[in-house]
Parts: C-alpha cells; sequence; structure tokens
C-alpha cells in the first residue's frame, strides 16, 4: 500500500520529536556509548574534528575577584568665601591645575575701598591715641606740681587707653580687609583635575553659598573600593598580616587593555550584616589615568600562588546536567567525558582539582558533535605533542 500525502508529512514531525525526547532524557544520550567503529559523526568510522590541548602543571595565582568603585583620592569643591561679582575664569574645564594657581578672580574694587578705609582709620586712631598719651603725661607732670588733680590724670590715661585698643582693633580690621581681598583671587586649595564649571562670569557669587564652582580631583593616585564575601575575610586578613599589602590590578569591564595595578592595604572594620560583605580599598599609582573617579571596575586580588596546580584552557571545561565535564582523548583517538571538579578560572586557564592529570590531552573545540567513544581527528596536531 503507497503511503498516504499526510503520513508522509507527519513522519518527520514524529521523528523530530523523538529525537526532542532523547535530548531531554537526563542527559543519557551524552553517555551513551555509540557502537563500536561508530564516531560521533553518525557515520561508519567518521571522526570528529576538534582541537585539543595538554593539561598541565602551573604556577596559578589565588585570587579574589570582585567588582569595584574608582574613587578619587582627594575631592575638593571649590567655593567663594566673600560676596562679589565673577570677573574672570583662569583655567579651562577638565585640564590639570596645581595647587596655589588662580582659578576665578572675583571684583576686587570694593575689597580694595574697604582696605583703604580700614587703613585709613587706623592711621587716624593712631595720631588721636599720641595725642592722647601725651595729654596724659602732661596732667602727670601738672599733678606733680599741684596744678592739676588725680582725677584729671586718670582720666587723661584712660582715654589714651581707650583709643590704644582701639589702634589695636583697627589693626586688625586692616588684616580682615587684607584678607578679604585675597579672598578675590581664587585658588586651587589642591592640585588635581577640575570639572565642569558651574559658574560663569557675571554672576555673583556669595559667601556661604552652597553653589560649587568647580570641583578639583585627584586623580593620580586613585582608590578602589569593592566588597568581599565575609568568608573570604579570614584569608584576606591572613595574607595581608603576613605580606602588609596584597597586589591587586583592576580594569574597566569595557577596558581590552592590560589592567592597571595596585596594593590593598585597607579592610573595613565591620560587615555588612545586610550583605554579609566587607569593604576593601586598595591604593592604585593610576600614572597612566586609565582609572576615572566613579568608574566601575573588575578588581582581582592576588593572595599567593599554587604551584602545582592543574591547568587546562578555559574551553575545555563544558557544564552538563551532571556537572562540568572535559573531553579527554585516548590513545586510540577516542574521546571519554570525565566529570572535574574545577577549583577557580582564571581568564583562559581554569584549575582543576580534580578528573584529569597533567598530560591528559583534553578537547578545547568542537565539543558539540562528542559523545563518549566518539573518533576525532586533531586538527593542531602539534598540540599533543607539548604544553599549548
Amino acid at each position: 500500500m503507497m503511503p498516504s500525502p499526510l503520513s508522509s508529512l507527519l513522519a518527520p514531525v514524529a521523528l523530530a520529536a523523538s529525537l526532542s525526547a532523547a535530548a531531554c532524557s537526563g542527559g543519557e544520550a551524552i553517555q551513551a556509548t555509540p557502537p563500536s567503529g561508530r564516531g560521533g559523526g553518525g557515520g561508519q568510522n567518521a571522526q570528529v574534528p576538534v582541537t585539543v590541548a595538554k593539561a598541565v602543571h602551573k604556577s596559578m595565582p589565588i585570587t579574589i575577584q570582585g567588582i569595584g568603585t574608582v574613587i578619587a583620592a582627594s575631592t575638593v569643591s571649590v567655593h567663594a568665601q566673600i560676596t562679589g561679582e565673577m570677573t574672570s575664569v583662569n583655567f579651562k574645564e577638565g585640564e590639570d591645575v596645581e595647587k596655589g594657581q588662580v582659578l576665578v578672580t572675583l571684583d576686587k574694587r570694593p575689597f580694595e575701598a574697604a582696605l583703604q578705609q580700614a587703613q585709613a582709620t587706623l592711621e587716624k586712631d593712631t595720631a588721636q591715641a599720641a595725642n592722647a598719651r601725651a595729654q596724659a603725661a602732661r596732667y602727670q607732670d601738672l599733678l606733680e606740681r599741684g596744678i592739676a588733680t588725680r582725677e584729671q590724670v586718670d582720666t587723661m590715661r584712660t582715654q589714651a587707653a581707650a583709643l590704644d585698643a582701639t589702634v589695636a582693633a583697627d589693626r586688625a580690621n586692616v588684616e580682615t580687609a587684607k584678607v578679604q581681598l585675597t579672598y578675590a583671587t581664587i585658588i586651587a586649595p589642591m592640585s588635581g583635575r577640575t570639572g565642569l564649571l558651574q559658574v560663569h562670569p557675571g554672576n555673583l557669587v556669595r559667601a556661604q553659598d552652597t553653589q560649587t564652582i568647580v570641583t578639583i580631583n585627584k586623580v593620580t593616585p586613585v582608590y578602589v573600593s569593592f566588597s568581599v564575601p565575609e568568608g573570604q575575610l579570614p584569608a584576606l586578613k591572613r595574607f595581608i598580616a603576613a605580606q602588609g599589602t596584597l597586589p591587586a590590578s583592576a580594569i574597566a569591564p569595557t577596558d581590552s587593555g592590560s589592567p592597571s595595578t595596585g596594593r590593598i592595604n585597607f579592610i573595613d572594620n565591620a560587615v555588612d550584616p545586610t550583605t554579609g560583605t566587607i569593604k576593601v580599598k586598595g591604593t592604585f599609582p593610576n600614572d597612566d589615568r586609565r582609572l576615572w573617579p566613579g568608574q566601575f571596575v573588575n578588581v582581582t586580588v592576588t593572595l599567593t600562588s599554587d604551584p602545582n596546580a592543574i591547568v587546562v584552557p578555559t574551553p575545555a571545561v563544558q557544564t552538563g546536567q551532571q556537572g562540568t565535564f572535559v573531553f579527554v582523548v585516548q590513545p586510540d583517538q577516542t574521546v571519554d567525558l570525565r566529570p572535574v571538579t574545577v577549583a577557580r578560572i582564571a581568564g583562559d586557564d581554569t584549575v582543576v582539582q580534580a578528573g584529569v592529570a597533567a598530560g591528559d590531552t583534553v578537547v578545547t573545540d568542537g565539543h558539540l558533535r562528542l559523545v563518549p567513544g566518539s573518533r576525532i581527528s586533531v586538527k593542531n596536531s602539534s598540540a599533543t605533542k607539548g604544553t599549548p
């Protein structure tokens, strides 16, 4: 009997369904050994092309990783200390400035006039005080000759002393006026990098105003602050106690260059009970200014190193329903699925705690077509002869 058109259309669907069910049956398909003489490619003696590498003994760092924030070593918000009109700006936004460099100038005329007035008052009162002292001396002479009374002498001495006090106050007023005049020239309180100018020439700035004229950040060096789980605190404390500081690296997630290096030298004095983490901070010289205040970075702290770690390329380690595994190449050019215990991952290298030994050849590419017992052809045959 000829098959009906409907059954012809349904046959591929049924086949697809059966394959899907096999793929979802708890990983049995990947653990099944193909019939003798057949590779994972499905054909007689079919070989799956793969790339391989050797598992090797290698010195590997033991690290702690986290996501941190870059913090300026110092930050200063520049404010006006007097009230006046801004007349000029002597820097460009985003440029480096040195401590003591003139940033902004205010209208000096009111403060120059105030200084002149204070100096004139000082001169007037100084002259009056000198005259009062002379008068007191004359009355003392008259008292000794019996012409003046003691009361008159005391009055003249009191007037002289009062004018001396007035002169002292005038001198203080002159110094205050001088200081006020210096405040009309706003200088950089520290060296660093300027941000956006918030007030422009022609505007009136006021003493005690919350309006910042410009913010200066010290970006060489910078701090990097991040949190680590409290479970890593004992190891962190132990190695910092032994070494004083710990080497660290930091890099922005989108930065393709090499990480910036620094030293971890601070552990906070309390664990945050809401997150179960503790703050850690390091200092980075940042001479190349790769790190910028406010930036998020990936941080790696090196505690120590394991000189005899068993290392495989990270792409060799796969994850299935039963956990992590690698395909190990056998002498007969078939592969064996080997469960592994991963200790840690360091970029392109993965440290394996159990499952493979140094010298084992593992598949690094071509896993999708492999099942245990698949025959392979090695595309990078030189990799089987030595360390990758």
